[in-house]
């Protein structure tokens, strides 16, 4: 593909879908996963491709909860890995959370391309690809059943940045506290996370590690005070309010633009 203009008015847009498409070629990505990014961009429409007040008190209360976790976990899927791996490691290495690997269309061939692409990134150690520590969670029927005793299995909060809605369910059952990353303030996942930031990830996870970064500097109580000023479901609700407002401005004026 030919170098993106700035002048292009979608310049953003084909580049974040030039990576997922660079990742497609180099097996970190599948068919499905260039499916799901192109449901996401309908939804980041609506909120004018910008990161919302709700998104930016979901992010603030996702770093608390990171940072005081005694086990937490990052899964990694394709689209993420591709689209933030630099974003991944960073946020890793700041709240001392484990990277793992888990993916909806499994492979080991993927697995390793993925964990394989986290170390070029800087990643130090990779979970979710060596079978000696695979276990499952019994309530999940895809291929994300399957987790590493050291990482998701033993975590007691996971970031599930791009998740699908029944692993969320049972990471929640099994009393985990989740965090999710969806444009959808809608999905079973969005609505079943104790934290679901409704943005997209290439602009969240930069934002994601800056408010670790600050929060690791502050007392242990601010971040208390972060996760309890939030409420998950208020933000869903405003963030669909916006959305509607979005869809009448369209009606009404022809552009989603505020």
């Amino acid at each position: 593909m030919d170098e993106i203009s700035s002048l292009h008015p979608r310049a953003e847009s084909l580049r974040v879908r030039k990576k997922l498409v660079d990742g497609f070629k180099m097996g970190l990505v599948v068919e499905e996963g260039l499916a799901a990014h192109g449901r996401g961009e309908a939804f980041d429409y609506l909120l004018s491709e910008r990161t919302t007040r709700e998104a930016r008190r979901a992010i603030k209360a996702a770093a608390a909860a990171l940072l005081l976790a005694e086990r937490p976990v990052i899964s990694v899927n394709g689209n993420a890995a591709a689209l933030v791996p630099e974003e991944l490691v960073e946020l890793s290495r700041v709240t001392g959370a484990k990277l793992e690997v888990n993916l909806f269309h499994g492979s080991r061939g993927r697995e390793r391309a993925i964990a394989r692409w986290l170390r070029q990134h800087g990643a130090s150690e990779v979970l979710g690809v060596d079978p000696r520590f695979y276990t499952r969670i019994r309530e999940v029927h895809s291929q994300r059943r399957k987790v590493d005793r050291r990482g998701i299995a033993a975590a007691d909060v996971v970031l599930v940045p791009l998740e699908d809605g029944d692993r969320t369910e049972a990471l929640k059952r099994l009393g985990k506290r989740v965090i999710a990353i969806d444009l959808n303030p809608m999905s079973r996942t969005a609505r079943a996370a104790d934290i679901t930031i409704v943005d997209n990830i290439v602009r969240a996870m930069p934002l994601l590690v800056a408010e670790a970064r600050r929060l690791s500097k502050l007392s242990r109580r601010s971040a208390e005070k972060a996760i309890g000023d939030f409420d998950n479901d208020s933000s869903l609700r405003a963030t669909y309010r916006l959305m509607q407002d979005g869809l009448r401005r369209l009606a009404e004026t022809g552009t989603l633009r505020r």
